[in-house]
């Protein structure tokens, strides 16, 4: 049972869309739809909801940074939440704490597009499932992008064609901070430096410098998608 908690367990590595993953992800989109199916029944309570998953995510965030450090593995190269589905978490608590729709608009295009991009190809390595960091991981960002479902839902928030290109512009912002950063440490947060180790669609993308373009190219691409989906559900309103 302790190699479920250790942070060099002797478990088979992470295999992208093993029958584990699948089943993880299929969790995640049945959750998300059940808010959307019992909306009604949800917006009863959507106060102490809204608190319950703020609790919640800041919870997974303490215990995760908790376990680094007990386990003599946290280090400032690799452990700050600084990857943008890691600072989305952060940002999503307060966004539910706050019922900030600021925060929201940029989240719902930032948070979910790298969360889905964070559970569709995890950095997980040796975290395999069941392991701790398998579980907290899936939670904390699939909850992200349940906590933008739910202010959708529940307080009736929706992104702005002008907050898409803000969220775009912030982001950019955001990866040249992190990039003189990554530069001061020798870090790779937001794997500007080079690609992960893991499978991933950097692989697909080319060499340094290039797969940090379509990067680029990606990021907004999914940020219209994801503007085009509420542009749909406007209209069937």
């Amino acid at each position: 049972m302790n190699e479920y908690f250790q942070h060099d367990p002797k478990l088979e590595d992470f295999r992208l869309f093993s029958a584990e993953h699948i089943w993880t992800l299929a969790i995640i989109v049945f959750l998300t739809a059940l808010l959307v199916v019992f909306k009604e029944r949800v917006n009863l309570i959507r106060g102490p909801l809204r608190i319950a998953l703020a609790v919640i995510l800041f919870l997974f965030m303490f215990v995760q940074q908790l376990w680094l450090i007990s386990e003599r593995a946290w280090t400032l190269k690799s452990s700050l939440p600084l990857q943008l589905s890691d600072l989305a978490v952060l940002l999503a608590i307060i966004m539910l704490m706050a019922k900030s729709f600021r925060m929201f608009q940029f989240l719902y295009f930032a948070g979910i597009a790298s969360s889905i991009q964070a559970i569709l190809t995890p950095d997980l390595g040796p975290f395999s499932f069941p392991h701790f960091q398998y579980i907290v991981f899936f939670l904390s960002h699939g909850g992200v992008i349940l906590a933008c479902m739910f202010m959708i839902v529940c307080y009736h928030f929706l992104p702005s064609w002008r907050s898409l290109w803000i969220s775009v512009l912030i982001v950019n912002g955001y990866a040249g901070c992190i990039y003189l950063f990554n530069k001061i440490i020798g870090s790779n947060y937001l794997y500007i430096m080079k690609k992960p180790e893991n499978a991933s669609l950097l692989d697909y993308l080319g060499g340094w410098p290039w797969y940090l373009l379509w990067m680029e190219a990606i990021m907004i691409a999914s940020f219209l998608f994801l503007y085009g989906f509420i542009k749909i559900k406007e209209q069937r309103s």
